[in-house]
C-alpha cells in the first residue's frame, strides 16, 4: 500500500466537514490537510436526501455558517438551495481541490511510538490504501448513509404496491394520482405530507403517537429588512444572534413551563385545524415539549393541507401490511399504492469506523467525552456532533474553532500529542448518557453504544450554545484533563 502523510485529515465533506475546512484554512493557513469523503459529491445530508419537499428544520441564519451570510429571502430553505450554499462556500474558500471523493474511512489506528494516525481507506474501485496524519477531525455526521431505520412490519412481503424509505427515494418515482401512506410523525413525514398532497390522490400520515408541531414563517421579516439597510455581514450577524437567543428562549421556556408550552403548541394546532378536528388524539403528545425535537411547520403548511382535506392523520398501531395497504389494530384498513417508511435514521458513533490505540480496539461506549468532542484516552482526535435542541451548525462552528485553537496551541508549544485523561479527582466519576433529557427513539436505540458524559467539567456534554462559547473558545486548555506530550 502507498502511504502519504498530512498534518490533518478531515473525515466527511458535508455541512460540518466543509465548515471545519474553512475554519482551518483561515486560522492555520500553514496546515497541510485533506478531506476524505465516502460519496461522489460534497454536501452530506443535503446531497444524499432527494425526497419531495426536503428542507431545513431550522432557520438558515443559524444552520448557515458563522462566516458566510445566508442571503436568500426564505430562511427555512429547501434542500437544493442549501446544497448550492455549501458548494458556494467550498468554491469561495478553494476547498473542493482538497476533497478525495469515494474515499471511505474503514479503520483508524493510533501509534504512540510514531505519534501518528494510520487510516485505512477504501476507494471507489474497491481497493484499500493507507493515509497517515498527525491529527484527525471527524465530521462524518451522526447517522448511517447506507440505510435508514425501518422497523420489521409483519406481512411486508405481501404488499403489492411500492415501499420506499425517504433516504432511498428514487428519482423516477411517480406518485401522481396515487394513494399514499406515510408511516411516521417526525420532521421527514411532516415535510413530505404537504408536498405529496399536491398531486397524490390521497395522503395519510400514520403515526403511533403525536409529535409537537411548531409553526413558523419560512421568511424572516427582520432579516430581509436588515439586508436592505445594513451591510450584508452585519445584517446576518444581527439576525443570527437574534435567532440564537430565540431558540434558547423557546427551549428554556418549554423546559421550565411545560404546561404553558403545551397549551401554546396544541392550542395553535386547534386554532388552525378548527374546533371539529380531534387535535387531542393527533397533535397532543404524551410527553412534555422538547423531550423530543419539535417539528417545524413553515407557514402552517401541514395544518392547512389537512384542513383542506387533501391529507389526513391517523393515530394507530400497525397490525400488518396487506396486499393493498395496512391493517391497523383498531380494525381500520388503509388502502395504499405507495407506502413511505419515514421511520427515522440509524444513528452511529463516529461514522461507524473501527478505532484502535496502540493495537487495542477502542470501545467508545466505555469512554468519557471531553467537552463532548474528544474521547478519554484517544489522542489527537476531535469529533463533531451538533445540537439536538438548536441548529446543528451552531455547535459545528464552535467545535471547528476549538479544534483550530487546540492545533494552534500544540504548534505554539511545539508538541505533537494531546490526549484527554481522567484527573485523580475524576476517578470513579458517575457515567451519564451522552445526551440527557431527550426521549427520541433514534437516540434511545443507540444510547448504550455512545460515549458517556461525566458529572463535572470538562466531561460534560451540555446542549447549550451560550455555555459552549465559553467552554470551547475561552476556558483554558491547561485544565489538568488535557495532557500535552
Amino acid at each position: 500500500m502507498n502511504t502519504e502523510f498530512h498534518d490533518v485529515v478531515i473525515i466527511g465533506a458535508g455541512l460540518s466537514g466543509i465548515g471545519t475546512a474553512c475554519h482551518l484554512k483561515e486560522a492555520l493557513p500553514q496546515t497541510d490537510f485533506i478531506i476524505l469523503e465516502g460519496r461522489d459529491n460534497l454536501g452530506g445530508t443535503w446531497d444524499l436526501f432527494r425526497y419531495p419537499g426536503i428542507r431545513s428544520d431550522s432557520d438558515m441564519h443559524t444552520l448557515g455558517y458563522r462566516f458566510k451570510p445566508w442571503t436568500e429571502a426564505k430562511a427555512i430553505a429547501d434542500g437544493p438551495s442549501i446544497l448550492r450554499y455549501l458548494k458556494e462556500t467550498a468554491a469561495e474558500h478553494d476547498i473542493e481541490r482538497l476533497i478525495r471523493y469515494r474515499h471511505q474511512l474503514c479503520k483508524a489506528e493510533w501509534s504512540t511510538e510514531d505519534r501518528t494516525w494510520t487510516l485505512t481507506v477504501e476507494t471507489g474501485d474497491g481497493e484499500q490504501k493507507q493515509i497517515r496524519c498527525g491529527f484527525l477531525l471527524m465530521n462524518a455526521g451522526y447517522y448511517s448513509y447506507e440505510h435508514g431505520h425501518t422497523p420489521v412490519f409483519a406481512g411486508r412481503e405481501r404488499f403489492t404496491g411500492t415501499i420506499v424509505h425517504p433516504q432511498d427515494w428514487p428519482e423516477d418515482l411517480n406518485y401522481d394520482g396515487k394513494r399514499i401512506v406515510v408511516i411516521g410523525s417526525g420532521a421527514t413525514a411532516v415535510t413530505l405530507l404537504p408536498e405529496l398532497a399536491k398531486s397524490a390522490a390521497d395522503v395519510v400520515m400514520l403515526q403511533r403517537s403525536p409529535t409537537y408541531m411548531f409553526s413558523w414563517p419560512d421568511e424572516d421579516a427582520v432579516a430581509n429588512f436588515l439586508r436592505k439597510i445594513l451591510p450584508e455581514m452585519l445584517a446576518y450577524r444581527i439576525t443570527r444572534w437574534k435567532n440564537i437567543r430565540m431558540q434558547s428562549f423557546i427551549f428554556r421556556f418549554a423546559r421550565k413551563r411545560p404546561k404553558l408550552a403545551r397549551r401554546f403548541l396544541v392550542g395553535h394546532a386547534r386554532k388552525v385545524l378548527g374546533p371539529d378536528y380531534d387535535v387531542d388524539t393527533h397533535f397532543n403528545p404524551h410527553y412534555d415539549p422538547w423531550e423530543e425535537r419539535l417539528c417545524l411547520v413553515p407557514n402552517d403548511d401541514l395544518f392547512e393541507t389537512i384542513q383542506s382535506g387533501r391529507a389526513s392523520v391517523v393515530t394507530d398501531h400497525i397490525t400488518s401490511f396487506t396486499e393493498t395497504g395496512i391493517q391497523l389494530e383498531s380494525g381500520k384498513h388503509l388502502e395504499a399504492d405507495l407506502i413511505v417508511t419515514a421511520t427515522g435514521l440509524e444513528v452511529i458513533a463516529l461514522g461507524g469506523v473501527d478505532f484502535a490505540v496502540d493495537g487495542k480496539a477502542v470501545d467508545f461506549s466505555q469512554r468519557f467525552t471531553y467537552k463532548g468532542v474528544m474521547m478519554e484516552g484517544v489522542p489527537n482526535m476531535v469529533s463533531t456532533f451538533g445540537y439536538i435542541n438548536a441548529s446543528w451548525t451552531l455547535r459545528a462552528d464552535l467545535v471547528a474553532q476549538f479544534a483550530c485553537r487546540l492545533l494552534g496551541s500544540m504548534h505554539d508549544r511545539d508538541v505533537r500529542v494531546c490526549t484527554p485523561h481522567l484527573r485523580p479527582e475524576d476517578k470513579g466519576m458517575k457515567a451519564r448518557p451522552w445526551v440527557e433529557g431527550f426521549s427520541s427513539g433514534y437516540l434511545q436505540r443507540v444510547m448504550a453504544d455512545l460515549p458517556k458524559q461525566g458529572d463535572r467539567e470538562p466531561w460534560l456534554n451540555p446542549q447549550n450554545y451560550l455555555g459552549d462559547r465559553r467552554r470551547f473558545l475561552r476556558d483554558p486548555l491547561d485544565d489538568g484533563a488535557l495532557l500535552f506530550d
